[in-house]
């Protein structure tokens, strides 16, 4: 699962006092001290009353057919986004509409974020010191560039602070993804990770398209399957074959590696939705364009692209702003801690972290070619 574990300039804010909270297989997902306060004041409170609205639901299916090489042309159509059978952020289950899109049937890969900064001279947040001038109490090894990692435990530990598996290591980033002497080698058909929203977004933008809306990526996730619990439908039997990329065994200490990966697997390992579309389940989580707050509004609604930014930073530390959400669950995923490789599972993500199990997807307009 994710985790909004914060970029250097906030680790030194949570390691200093720890008020913000943890769900899942180490993603934060409660308030901040500071939010709570905010939330206090009225036009804070008449923004969080017109987003959440009221009304009720139902729900129809889409078509989808193949264009332009990697990319499918969904339909659009309306459906149930959402579910309140499992986690509370995910509620409430709503009725929502999306217009057409297309969509790329696998996440970016590392070859392809290469051909980016090689063509542009890009350099991701995890590879950009902090300027000493402007955070004069961090202490050296929090200035310098990288990002979050995950680290097994040797045993058996306290799930309920995901600190124990999660490491901030110095050289960390998309070429390095678990630090600096680990390298993507022969991983040229692996998602790209380490990298944020903001990466995320420049490299959609120079390749023509954008990041999906959480509302259109989940849509094209369900694979115009009404209301099933995951992206093949309702009910998993790993005796029928494995559909996704996922941690088997005692999380996070041990993985069994029964799907036959441990880590990121090649795009496109495991079998396609019903649109051909691969690893929207599981593999890495993903980056979608909505900011994050822990809920969907009531209100049926069409195109939605999400919360106001600053509903959104009332739901983490002033020192981290407003986050990101990342929908699909990924290779950290376990059925008995976070069972989030569903399309309705969603968490956040800091605007300028990466870590080694968040990646992404672009989409186009339905009239981009």
């Amino acid at each position: 699962m994710t985790t909004s574990l914060l970029r250097v300039r906030d680790v030194r804010t949570y390691k200093r006092q720890s008020i913000i909270g943890q769900s899942g297989c180490g993603l934060v997902a409660s308030v901040s001290m500071g939010a709570r306060q905010l939330k206090k004041r009225s036009n804070l409170r008449l923004v969080i009353c017109s987003f959440l609205g009221l009304t009720a639901l139902t729900q129809g299916i889409s078509s989808a057919s193949q264009a332009n090489g990697d990319f499918v042309l969904l339909d659009g159509g309306t459906f149930t986004m959402g579910s309140n059978e499992h986690y509370r952020e995910e509620a409430i289950e709503r009725q929502v509409t999306v217009s057409p899109f297309q969509i790329k049937i696998t996440e970016v890969t590392n070859a392809e974020f290469r051909a980016f900064v090689e063509a542009t001279g890009y350099v991701t947040t995890a590879e950009r010191d902090l300027d000493p001038s402007e955070n004069p109490s961090l202490p050296k090894d929090l200035l310098r560039a990288g990002s979050m990692v995950f680290a097994q435990p040797p045993g058996k530990v306290d799930l309920t602070d995901f600190r124990v598996w999660w490491r901030y290591v110095p050289g960390a980033d998309w070429q390095h993804p678990e630090g600096p002497d680990s390298s993507i080698e022969n991983m040229d058909d692996h998602p790209v990770v380490q990298i944020s929203p903001e990466d995320a977004r420049a490299y959609a933008k120079w390749a023509g398209g954008r990041l999906p809306t959480e509302a259109e990526w989940e849509f094209a996730a369900r694979g115009g399957i009404e209301g099933a619990e995951y992206t093949w439908g309702d009910g998993y039997d790993p005796g029928q074959g494995w559909k996704a990329n996922t941690w088997q065994g005692l999380f996070p200490s041990v993985d069994t590696k029964e799907d036959g990966h441990h880590g990121t697997a090649p795009v496109g390992s495991f079998p396609p939705n019903a649109y051909g579309l691969y690893d929207m389940a599981g593999n890495v989580w993903e980056h979608v364009s909505d900011w994050w707050v822990p809920g969907h509004p009531e209100i049926a609604t069409t195109d939605p692209d999400g919360p106001p930014e600053i509903l959104a930073a009332s739901f983490s530390h002033p020192s981290v702003g407003a986050m990101n959400v990342v929908k699909g669950g990924s290779w950290l995923c376990a059925p008995s801690y976070c069972l989030r490789y569903r399309p309705a599972a969603r968490q956040h993500a800091e605007r300028s972290l990466g870590t080694n199990h968040i990646g992404f997807r672009m989409v186009k307009d339905a009239l981009s070619r």
